[in-house]
């Protein structure tokens, strides 16, 4: 799964590499330790790729479907294996698809009794970004509730030590393809759900107070030793 993660740069940097206008309809700042429940950064895309756009969603899925806001599960997470084969997903897949920026992700390792945080991160730091589908709920007042999941798939080698799933990873090559809504067949998309390469990726030990999701300073991402 993915429950918690960091997007440490600045407003200025991450519509940079997204290639991202001016639109932007969120309120940023660094984050060092994202958890459920929490409005995130979200990239939408339109028809090409100058219609990107930076907004909030709720992290934990609401579908539009949802007789309540609190009825049923509201997933973090879907697998990529379910979003492809259930029509009431692969819906949202071909017209509600969203990309989350991020520069690192925790998962926690055995560690006897106790349980290791663990950053996974690119070998060269930079940012990516993972898979994600939004939907929006409509309250009995008419008010509207945006929410969004991250998908997950097999994991690589480098995370497969310490979790049986990863995040959805996009190529430089599948955003564009993820975030344009002129494409709507299932068929395209499924190929861009798999896992990311290990060899461009690397993990390393963090204090044990990220599991604080009320603790978002710089200090969570600083390693405990030397990387793994």
């Amino acid at each position: 799964m993915c429950g918690r993660y960091t997007v440490t740069v600045t407003l200025e940097e991450l519509m940079l590499h997204f290639l991202l206008g001016e639109n932007v309809a969120a309120r940023y700042a660094p984050r060092y330790n994202v958890a459920p429940g929490q409005w995130i950064p979200a990239i939408i895309g339109g028809e090409s790729q100058g219609d990107r756009r930076l907004g909030e969603l709720r992290w934990g899925l609401v579908p539009s479907w949802s007789k309540d806001e609190k009825a049923g599960v509201t997933p973090i997470n879907l697998r990529a294996e379910t979003v492809t084969e259930k029509p009431s997903f692969q819906r949202l897949l071909s017209r509600k698809r969203c990309m989350i920026p991020s520069d690192g992700f925790y998962e926690w390792k055995k560690a006897g009794k106790s349980k290791q945080p663990i950053r996974f991160t690119m070998k060269d730091g930079g940012l990516f970004g993972m898979a994600g589908l939004y939907d929006t709920w409509v309250q009995a007042n008419g008010e509207k509730l945006h929410t969004c999941t991250i998908l997950t798939t097999e994991p690589n080698d480098l995370v497969a030590a310490v979790h049986d799933r990863m995040p959805v990873i996009l190529t430089k090559e599948s955003e564009s393809l993820w975030l344009d809504r002129t494409v709507t067949e299932v068929s395209r998309l499924k190929p861009v759900l798999a896992s990311y390469p290990a060899s461009l990726m690397t993990s390393y030990e963090v204090d044990p107070k990220v599991g604080n999701v009320r603790y978002d300073e710089p200090d969570c991402i600083a390693p405990m030793r030397s990387l793994i």
